[in-house]
């Protein structure tokens, strides 16, 4: 199954201006900070769940909202970690 944005071609790494050390250090950062995000999504749908328990199935639209934009922080460093980019995800750049 390919995603919309697996058709493009990663570039060669020899062709990066980022030298490997400095990727490699990136790349370990980014890791511990997905273990952070993956934590930081289970709490949130620990939270969500209690909530719809005791809101009438209403869960809260921020929290849902603030689900959604960890979770593209997660796929944004995915694809920095698997190489497929070389835009490096939040605190590195702005955030989309």
């Amino acid at each position: 199954m390919q995603d919309i944005d697996d058709d493009r071609p990663t570039a060669p790494l020899d062709k990066s201006e980022e030298p490997l050390w400095k990727r490699l250090v990136f790349m370990l950062i980014i890791a511990a900070m997905i273990s952070v995000a993956q934590s930081i999504l289970f709490l949130i749908a620990v939270i969500q769940f209690i909530i719809i328990l005791i809101d009438q199935r209403q869960p809260n639209e921020r929290l849902a909202d603030f689900g959604c934009m960890v979770g593209a922080w997660v796929a944004k460093a995915a694809r920095y970690m698997s190489i497929a980019t070389d835009a490096k995800p939040w605190p590195f750049k702005d955030m989309d």
